[in-house]
């Protein structure tokens, strides 16, 4: 066994090790709790400073409008789904795909909430219109995406398997290394923002940079499935779900309006994608066994 080989299978190793203590019962119950105390920490640090309690380089951190804490944990929320779709990523593409529109739902909704802060405390027209217009839009666009995502769960996933199994472990392994390397940078990205924080440096946009770094991941893994997946429809389908990703990633940098809408997009080219896709299988299929009864 080659040293390559040696150090995939340590890394697909320290993978699985991670992968069993995420799923565990318990890390879930620790996880909501850290999430509760943490929205009701943000609420009661923003309202001491709002009361001018709080000085000195914390009282420049931190807002003063509580709705701040609504769009914080919404964000650690985000966190953990994020987290939860790395580790879904080595057992099926279609999969992932499916958990980063549970992430984009999210998102826009998160963007609805975050628009609270530039409302005033009694709705004002026409100046509090169009923010009015964004939390709408948002909000729509997160439900369509989440009905679109139900009709995505429910479809079959036809496609080609891999026959042999060596190639089949070889495939599984090299996707849960891709999957700690995404780990290890979304750790890196979530370090470097906290130091940002508290220096007083300007964050990078965390879900635009990880989903930039996704996109690559992807069409890694596409390239990668032609090893053992040599069917043409297996390939563009993989291709198409990695467009969904490219989609993604331009609804969540694009203005307002024009997110929810590529969003709903995205969502719904995944959807005719599949349908399609499972078409042409079933008539490969189909084809595949009039050529075995001749």
């Amino acid at each position: 066994m080659s040293l390559g080989y040696r150090l995939l299978e340590a890394g697909a190793h320290v993978f699985d090790v991670l992968h069993c203590f995420w799923e565990r019962e318990r890390t879930a119950q620790r996880v909501a709790v850290l999430l509760v105390l943490a929205f009701i920490g943000a609420l009661v640090a923003i309202e001491l400073n709002r009361l001018g309690l709080l000085g000195g380089h914390l009282a420049r951190l931190l807002p003063t409008n509580l709705f701040y804490a609504v769009n914080f944990a919404f964000t650690l929320v985000l966190v953990v789904e994020v987290i939860s779709m790395v580790f879904v990523l080595p057992r099926s593409f279609s999969r992932s795909v499916g958990k980063q529109f549970e992430i984009l739902a999210l998102i826009l909704m998160r963007n609805s909430f975050k628009e609270l802060v530039n409302l005033h405390s009694m709705i004002r027209y026409p100046e509090d219109m169009e923010t009015l217009l964004r939390i709408l839009a948002d909000g729509v666009g997160a439900l369509a995406v989440f009905f679109l995502l139900g009709v995505y769960a429910r479809m079959p996933r036809g496609g080609d398997t891999v026959r042999d199994g060596a190639g089949l472990y070889a495939f599984v392994v090299t996707k849960k290394v891709l999957a700690l390397v995404l780990l290890s940078s979304f750790c890196g990205l979530g370090l470097y923002n906290g130091w940002a924080f508290f220096r007083g440096v300007e964050l990078v946009d965390f879900f635009h940079v990880f989903y930039t770094v996704l996109i690559f991941s992807d069409i890694f893994i596409v390239l990668l499935s032609q090893r053992y997946l040599q069917s043409f429809h297996s390939m563009f389908r993989n291709s198409g779900l990695a467009l969904t990703t490219l989609i993604i990633r331009l609804a969540l940098s694009s203005p307002p309006f024009i997110n929810a809408a590529l969003g709903v997009a995205a969502a719904g080219f995944a959807v005719v994608l599949t349908y399609v896709c499972n078409l042409a299988f079933e008539r490969l299929a189909c084809a595949d066994d009039t050529t075995r009864r001749g």
